[in-house]
């Protein structure tokens, strides 16, 4: 039976946890990567069809490709920043359903040929296993600072030359400094934000 976890454990995940601008001159390591993706890969998406493709942009040559992509306002933080990861969306995600979702032969076909329901289901399916990534990263104890604010036809264009992946958003990965946060900002208050029914 899945008992509750520990308030360390939800404060590390949710409440303690800060989307970070700044960034500790620490690298994250290829090992810690994999088990980031070991991780995020277990939750859940409609029909497994887990349609993220993730690009970790650690190197000086990638980084230096990623820069011309970004806002203005978002330089700095991403050329600090140890991995910057692309969340992708393969939008031929429904040719691994034969693999991921095995037990319905058909599900290849409830999406070829409907490019609706192709773009919907992979933007919300990546939206959701970037988020997966953000708490399997706290869950490691590695900070995060998701964001928009980039050209993302420039970046299909510099990552994703085959045009079967699109980029959804990105997420700078590392070790947070903590010392230049801003006061965290305002939340809702239940009755303002749910309804129960």
């Amino acid at each position: 039976m899945t008992t509750h976890i520990t308030p360390a454990a939800l404060a590390q995940l949710f409440t303690d946890a800060r989307t970070h601008t700044h960034w500790q001159e620490r690298k994250v390591s290829e090992t810690t990567l994999h088990e980031l993706f070991d991780l995020l890969k277990m939750a859940p998406t409609s029909a497994n069809c887990s349609p993220a493709r993730f690009v970790f942009v650690q190197s000086p040559e990638a980084k230096a490709k990623l820069k011309p992509c970004l806002s203005a306002g978002n330089v700095d933080k991403t050329m600090l920043a140890p991995v910057t990861v692309i969340v992708g969306m393969d939008m031929q995600f429904y040719e691994q359903l034969g693999k991921l979702f095995p037990h319905s032969p058909d599900a290849r076909s409830w999406f070829a040929g409907n490019d609706a329901v192709i773009q919907s289901t992979a933007f919300r399916n990546s939206s959701l296993q970037g988020a997966y990534l953000i708490m399997a990263a706290r869950a490691l104890g590695l900070d995060c600072g998701p964001m928009s604010g980039f050209d993302n036809a420039a970046v299909d264009a510099a990552f994703f030359p085959d045009g079967t992946v699109k980029s959804n958003f990105l997420i700078n990965l590392g070790y947070g400094e903590a010392s230049k946060l801003h006061a965290r900002a305002p939340r809702f208050a239940f009755d303002d934000a749910c309804q129960i029914v």
